[in-house]
């Protein structure tokens, strides 16, 4: 055998098995620096799980509903405060947004007429300007839920179609929990106390959306 059969001869196959063997465990050990191992029930899981805005509503609505319920100033005392220095009250009543503070208000009153999603409420001790309309559906607009506690923020969502979902959501939660069983359409010149959320823009017209509707 010449030396230069020797210099082409091919290696013994068993080194091809172990130079397999070799690459497999390189793969194997850049694909595990490269997984992240995420553990069901985690923070980590509930990231990487798409987002559910019914689920959302259904979660926060309840602690919405407590937050807004303890917060909640008597309207009466609100429209003064609000006369005496609109800023001053919104900072010390509500929780600021780019439009206007959005702040928790309560107050019974009687039923007056009723215009496309709402109902007017006459409220004694309010100013005669000042006009009260109650959210009663079926389509209740805004996202003052939603931003009414301060606690839910755009950096929680993957992009503003969530947040906006997320604000719709809460809204679907209210006709649910506290309008369901009650006819808007029948409530003229009834007595209803109700607690909920005004984002004070126009001092004169309230638009409120309830977390609490009682029927007298």
């Amino acid at each position: 055998m010449t030396d230069a059969t020797l210099v082409n001869s091919p290696p013994p196959a068993k080194n091809y098995r172990w130079i397999g063997v070799a690459a497999a465990v390189v793969l194997v050990g850049a694909m595990a620096l490269d997984t992240t191992i995420v553990r069901i029930g985690s923070e980590a899981d509930v990231r990487v799980q798409k987002f559910s805005p019914e689920a959302y509503g259904a979660e926060q609505f309840p602690l919405i509903k407590q937050n807004v319920e303890t917060r909640a100033v008597d309207a009466v005392e609100l429209s003064q405060a609000v006369a005496a220095d609109k800023k001053a009250a919104g900072e010390k009543y509500g929780v600021a947004t780019s439009v206007g503070p959005v702040i928790p208000v309560k107050f019974t009153g009687v039923v007056g007429e009723r215009k496309a999603n709402y109902n007017v409420v006459a409220v004694e001790g309010l100013p005669a300007e000042l006009t009260v309309r109650v959210q009663t559906g079926p389509a209740l607009n805004g996202t003052d839920l939603r931003d009414a506690t301060g606690q839910i923020e755009f950096g929680q969502f993957k992009n503003q179609i969530e947040y906006q979902d997320a604000g719709s959501a809460i809204n679907n939660e209210v006709k649910k929990v506290v309008l369901a069983g009650i006819d808007p359409a029948a409530l003229s010149g009834k007595t209803v106390s109700v607690i909920g959320v005004v984002k004070l823009v126009n001092p004169k017209s309230w638009i409120v959306t309830p977390v609490r509707l009682d029927v007298q």
